[in-house]
């Protein structure tokens, strides 16, 4: 499944970068992601806790970067997991690409390639793609904080972003997301055939 995502930082491309090159700081962005055992240079383990309404899967697994590009500002990382009660496995590509938006402001281009199987499979591609988008959403939130929190000298672990995700909050905004794209199907605005 093919997610893709952009969103725009208010800090110059090298800052970005920068912060980019930081891989605990940047899982700790990421809802519920504890990404703090560093086996190697560029390989890292952790958790990672995903709740969703009634759904919740915990998961333990690891990360590599597997390439970086500094002049391109691109960046290709591989995740694996495995749901800690046995109820299934996660696996994603995370492309990310740095674009200077002139003056101060970067966008930041996500495309994640996710393969899910067990529990979480059964759901849906259309709930995960909300709920991914959900996390998408509240991480570029939670780097914004942090590297505003870099500019200004402060300590970016001791702000910015919610140290799980949040059941609630993510299912209520996953469910928004699914009614409109279904009403979306129904109530398209109204397109007169053509004459002759």
């Amino acid at each position: 499944m093919k997610i893709t995502q952009s969103f725009e930082i208010d800090q110059p491309v090298d800052k970005v970068w920068e912060f980019f090159d930081d891989v605990p700081l940047v899982a700790a962005c990421v809802p519920g992601a504890d990404l703090t055992n560093k086996v190697a240079d560029d390989h890292y383990q952790g958790d990672v806790v995903i709740s969703a309404g009634p759904v919740k899967l915990e998961f333990t697994g690891e990360l590599k970067i597997k390439s970086r590009d500094e002049a391109k500002k691109t960046l290709v990382l591989d995740g694996v997991g495995a749901d800690k009660k046995g109820r299934g496995n996660a696996s994603t590509t995370l492309d990310v690409s740095l674009q200077p938006m002139g003056g101060a402001a970067t966008k930041v281009n996500i495309a994640m390639d996710l393969q899910i199987s067990g529990a979480a499979a059964q759901y849906g591609r259309g709930l995960v793609q909300d709920v991914t988008g959900v996390l998408i959403d509240q991480t570029s939130g939670s780097m914004k904080v942090r590297m505003q929190a870099l500019a200004l000298g402060q300590d970016p672990y001791a702000v910015g972003g919610p140290k799980a995700a949040s059941g609630i909050a993510i299912g209520l905004t996953a469910f928004t997301r699914a009614i409109k794209r279904v009403f979306g199907r129904f109530f398209l605005p109204y397109q007169p055939a053509p004459s002759r």
